[in-house]
């Protein structure tokens, strides 16, 4: 009987122990399960998020309403198919996103977009593989929270952190969509507006 007790006692700490460790790639490890559908961490994304109180009602749909006059409205629709492509690690549709935004940033320039963004959409362009895509999304996500920040777009456009890959992209749905760790982990990370 001694063994037999020993024995699940062991067995229950150890499914149980790596639980903390993988709630810290998903929200600081404060809020376990907090946006996040990794293995032993709730089962499916709908379980996790219900738990949450969100249901997947509030998924990423792929585009939001218009915030901006165009041609700023298109660079942030195509940000957002870029987006969306590598949440599924796809590259189809990246490079063309990536060229529609390089075309309508002349038309923009009067917005006091960052002026980084045209060598950033043409990285995205020349993309070859997804982590050089991610490399080159992960900037231009930093370029482009700047401006719907500082242009209060943020309602409508949600600022989201993956502490994993150390880095932020905004999303339309209010459900994390992680465009870094794609299908592997798709829920990784954080809502921080």
């Amino acid at each position: 009987m001694k063994t037999n007790l020993l024995t699940l006692t062991t067995i229950a700490i150890g499914l149980a122990a790596p639980l903390p460790v993988l709630a810290q790639c998903c929200g600081g490890g404060a809020s376990t399960m907090q946006g996040c559908s990794m293995p032993g961490m709730g089962g499916t994304p709908d379980a996790a998020h219900a738990a949450h109180g969100r249901s997947s009602t509030t998924a990423n749909p792929a585009l939001a309403k218009s915030v901006f006059a165009e041609p700023v409205q298109s660079i942030f629709d195509n940000y957002i198919r870029v987006q969306t492509a590598l949440v599924h690690d796809s590259l189809q549709g990246v490079a063309d996103a990536g060229a529609a935004i390089t075309k309508a940033l002349p038309a923009a320039a009067s917005e006091k977009l960052p002026t980084a963004l045209t060598s950033q959409a043409e990285s995205l362009t020349k993309a070859k593989d997804l982590d050089s895509a991610r490399d080159a999304f992960k900037l231009l996500s930093n370029s482009l929270i700047e401006f719907a920040q500082s242009h209060n777009a943020t309602g409508t456009y949600h600022v989201a952190y993956c502490p994993m890959a150390k880095a932020s992209w905004l999303q339309t749905g209010t459900i994390v969509t992680n465009p870094y760790f794609g299908k592997a982990m798709p829920h990784c990370g954080q809502l921080k507006s």
